[in-house]
């Protein structure tokens, strides 16, 4: 029963499709100015970079022209589904009237297909085979909400949503940093940190460390040394990786973890990463 969940669950759309897209991601939605932008756009406005196919411009070189927030987002497949499914095929250049919606649409549709991710992964857990069938049902729940009208999307109480799947995440969370026991307590003490959920950890000295079965749903590891760090059974859901550096870090039964998570970090061929993801080109970069 749970190879065949397993297999049902990999045919879901969860990753961007570019090709299939009406740049909705390059227009719905704003940045500003950064170490992340190279300027300002506001919600709604076609980033300068967007070609007339919509496709981006310097999306080879989106780090060295200063987008390096482009190159680290990920919308999860919701992009391709607002365009093909939800507006069929109809794009907001040609349809102008259709616009303003479509964008609203576009954001909620990217947390539901990443509620998706997250309860996919959860599905194919051993240790959570307990709450497999309350998993299931969750994800054909959030499933169905991406096949709404518009109208009903935009009408969705998208935060009560989120609490009722994070519940069961947390849950899965729970059996699979079960499996570091005791030994993770003893290991995880820092006399200059504190290792938890949400911790403040940016910049942190944790090189070495053993976090192996921690919680750090939601941790600021920006800029973090993390190299040579454990973090096995880690749950990682949230956490903010941004120029973390985990060279030589071992994050293989890690859970939660995701591509721009990864993209965001600095690794090189020594970094573990589970199965699912790849290692980012940019690893290699300067002989690393």
């Amino acid at each position: 029963m749970m190879a065949n969940l397993i297999n049902n669950n990999d045919q879901l759309n969860l990753s961007s499709d570019c090709e299939n897209c009406f740049g909705l991601c390059c227009t719905a939605l704003p940045f500003a100015q950064s170490a992340d932008f190279a300027l300002n756009k506001d919600g709604g406005d076609p980033c300068p970079n967007l070609q007339a196919d919509f496709r981006c411009g310097i999306h080879r070189n989106l780090r060295q022209k200063g987008f390096r927030g482009c190159a680290v987002y990920e919308c999860f497949g919701a992009g391709q589904h607002v365009s093909q499914v939800t507006y069929e095929g109809n794009d907001w250049r040609d349809h102008p009237a259709a616009a303003k919606e479509m964008f609203e649409v576009f954001p909620i549709m990217q947390q539901l297909h990443e509620m998706l991710y997250f309860l996919n992964e959860a599905l194919s857990l051993e240790e959570a085979k307990s709450i497999h069938k309350d998993l299931q049902a969750a994800l054909d729940e959030t499933k169905s909400l991406t096949y709404l009208s518009p109208k009903s999307i935009l009408d969705l109480n998208i935060q009560s949503h989120r609490m009722a799947v994070n519940e069961l995440l947390l849950r899965t969370s729970e059996y699979v940093r079960a499996k570091a026991g005791q030994k993770k307590k003893k290991n995880q003490k820092n006399k200059n940190h504190k290792i938890g959920r949400g911790s403040d950890l940016i910049g942190a000295n944790l090189r070495g460390e053993n976090l192996r079965g921690a919680n750090l749903r939601g941790a600021l590891l920006i800029a973090a040394d993390l190299r040579d760090s454990d973090m096995r059974l880690t749950d990682l859901i949230g956490a903010d990786f941004r120029d973390a550096d985990i060279r030589g870090a071992d994050l293989t039964e890690s859970i939660f973890l995701t591509q721009p998570q990864m993209n965001s970090a600095k690794g090189d061929r020594n970094t573990k990463l589970p199965g699912t993801l790849r290692v980012p080109d940019h690893w290699f970069e300067n002989g690393r």
